[in-house]
């Protein structure tokens, strides 16, 4: 078996194999014999030659060498190095396997983790699955020439695959990308060496909008100022007209978080605005803002349909962010109590209501848990919640506080089904699932969003 006298010829041992499935983290699973290897970049029916590559934990995975037989579902990706990057794994899948695949997921982690056997829609995916991302982040490095260059990080490291075009990454983006490498060769401006701890670029964020046409550019740096940037600037703006506000953010810290917590703004307003379901919000370079605007317009106008909304009804909005779901809630309902526990996001929620005229939407800074606690203790009565937590899902306590304060319905958005899974198994006994949606905010990635409506069992407050 390939596992044998592993230690002395980790990398040169092969195997023969064959995918028999896809993991929830979107690798094939390969069976040789009776070992099970996790292989990238490889489908159901696909057989071949493979080679361990590491362990983690009791999971052993691998890389392929050859494959002697092809599934009908590949296909020739845009992108020639979405392997080795990592960043769109699924390019080589074709788009309506892929969108079969999410709704699988979705429903194996409920029949799994939630012990339930749920019926889930086909995945709502997008017409043009390409260049859809409004957020791009790029470390950045210098090659062996000394000339810098920007890319992803490789799977489970922290070596930077170069990118010189992404498939996903809204396009404006490749030339402001082009003209910073550029730039930072004539101005002699190293990019950061994170084994060196030394130099002033560590990574570029941009952020575009979709219905507006502008473009943040956020220089993330090891150092506070550095000389010629002004200059740096001037010139980056005139090659780059497209760009209307630059926002320097400093991180000197040794982490994996891309952005500190002081900023500069170079050029422009500092923020951008843009557009979702005929609401304007103001979007700084830490405000959390969904990735994907065309699906997202999607999403929360089925999560508003789901929800059923009335005009006499208040709505709940927990994990608010800067209030966009609450905030077009507000449209179909008499009052919208959002809660964020993040101040900065707070701020940007009550600036966009002002913008937009919203006179029934308060916002309040604090635990959503222990908020809703409270709003239970004084017999206060909500009628429908959305919650859109983080990757992690909900913890008991707020789940808790949920079953407390009883809103008839719940509207749940996941970015993670097993969390999803898991947090409405907690509330099987109080809420009824009464609908799942999967969402594909992220084609050619193995993440999938997904919209749960429930309602409550026995309707007595």
């Amino acid at each position: 078996m390939a596992k044998q006298n592993r230690n002395s010829n980790l990398h040169q041992q092969t195997f023969h194999g064959t995918c028999v499935d896809i993991s929830f983290e979107g690798k094939g699973v390969v069976k040789s014999g009776d070992d099970v290897y996790f292989v990238s970049g490889v489908f159901p029916g696909e057989e071949g030659e493979f080679a361990f590559d590491y362990a983690r934990g009791k999971a052993e995975f691998g890389r392929t060498i050859k494959l002697d037989k092809i599934s009908p579902e590949r296909v020739e990706p845009r992108c020639k190095i979405c392997s080795s990057c990592g960043g769109c794994s699924f390019q080589q899948l074709s788009y309506e396997a892929q969108l079969r695949h999410k709704s699988a997921v979705v429903k194996e982690q409920f029949r799994k983790i939630a012990k339930m056997d749920v019926e889930v829609q086909p995945t709502i995916g997008m017409e043009n699955p390409y260049f859809y991302r409004n957020k791009i982040q790029m470390p950045f490095g210098l090659d062996k020439k000394g000339n810098p260059y920007c890319g992803f990080y490789k799977e489970g490291t922290h070596v930077i695959v170069p990118i010189e075009k992404c498939y996903i990454e809204d396009e404006r983006a490749e030339h402001i990308l082009s003209t910073i490498k550029k730039l930072l060769k004539s101005f002699r401006i190293p990019p950061y060496i994170e084994d060196e701890r030394y130099g002033v670029l560590r990574h570029a964020l941009i952020r575009t909008s979709y219905y507006k046409k502008e473009i943040m550019l956020v220089l993330v740096t090891a150092v506070d100022s550095f000389p010629g940037r002004n200059n740096f600037v001037k010139a980056l703006v005139k090659e780059c007209p497209d760009i209307t506000t630059v926002v320097q953010n400093i991180n000197t810290r040794a982490t994996n978080v891309i952005l500190g917590d002081k900023e500069h703004v170079l050029y422009g307003k500092g923020f951008i605005e843009d557009s979702l379901c005929g609401v304007n919000f103001q979007i700084s370079a830490k405000s959390f803002y969904q990735t994907n605007p065309v699906t997202t317009e999607k999403l929360y106008t089925y999560a508003m349909e789901s929800g059923m909304l009335q005009k006499n009804e208040i709505a709940f909005d927990a994990y608010s962010g800067i209030g966009t779901i609450g905030l077009i809630a507000s449209k179909y309902v008499k009052e919208v109590i959002s809660v964020e526990i993040v101040p900065a996001a707070v701020r940007d929620g009550i600036k966009n209501a002002k913008r937009n005229g919203i006179s029934n939407f308060k916002m309040y800074c604090d635990d959503a848990s222990a908020f809703m606690v409270n709003m239970a203790k004084n017999k206060q009565h909500v009628d429908v919640l959305f919650m859109d937590p983080p990757r992690k899902g909900s913890d008991e306590r707020f789940l808790n506080s949920v079953l407390k304060l009883r809103p008839s319905k719940i509207v749940y958005v996941s970015c993670d089904p097993s969390t999803l899974a898991r947090d409405i198994a907690y509330i099987n006994q109080t809420y009824k699932l009464e609908k799942v949606q999967p969402f594909d905010m992220f084609p050619h990635t193995t993440h999938v969003e997904t919209v749960a409506m429930l309602s409550l069992r026995d309707s007595k407050k």
